[in-house]
């Protein structure tokens, strides 16, 4: 009985955290058509999050903070990159 429910425990944490995690995926919003350079770099971001990810689960997810920090400033770039988009539609 105990160990039922430890290990209901520890899925269902495995599951928010796996939630929080993807909530916080940088949308790719780039027309690659347009802005193929902006869009390449949308990609790589997204590449670089999920290494992310694969690292903190590697490590369960100690790592002071500095990993989720890492995330924000890529979701933070990939903002920037939209805006880029953005501006550049506007000057056309």
């Amino acid at each position: 009985m105990i160990k039922t429910r430890v290990t209901a425990a520890l899925l269902g944490t495995a599951l928010l955290i796996g939630g929080l995690a993807y909530a916080q995926i940088p949308k790719k919003n780039v027309n690659p058509a347009r802005h193929p350079n902006i869009a390449a770099a949308q990609r790589l971001s997204q590449q670089a999050f999920d290494k992310i990810v694969a690292a903190q689960q590697a490590n369960e997810w100690d790592m002071q903070g500095h990993a989720q920090k890492a995330k924000d400033l890529l979701d933070q770039a990939n903002k920037e990159l939209r805006q880029a988009a953005t501006a550049a539609n506007r000057a056309k």
